[in-house]
């Protein structure tokens, strides 16, 4: 590991950053990482679920959150393209 190197630990695993990582992005990650499997854990019959099962509804909820939010952004640029047309239009 690199002296400036960086390690956050996530869920019990230590991960390596380089040091021209945005860190606290990682953090801010981390922790939602760590809140969602918490969330997930006491929703599932009292934290009695398996981890592996666990750990695949969290990668199935953030990535629908991914693509909500790529959808979301889609129709905000579609509707600032249809906007910017009709001002270009009135010109």
């Amino acid at each position: 590991m690199e002296e400036n190197d960086h390690v956050l630990n996530v869920l019990g695993v230590d991960i390596r950053f380089k040091s021209g990582a945005n860190l606290e992005r990682a953090r801010q990650a981390a922790q939602l990482v760590e809140d969602r499997f918490e969330e997930s854990k006491q929703r599932s019959a009292g934290g009695q679920c398996k981890e592996n099962v666990l750990l695949t509804f969290l990668a199935l909820g953030l990535a629908d959150d991914l693509l909500q939010a790529k959808n979301k952004i889609e129709q905000l640029e579609k509707g600032v393209a249809s906007i910017l047309a009709k001002i270009e239009k009135s010109e």
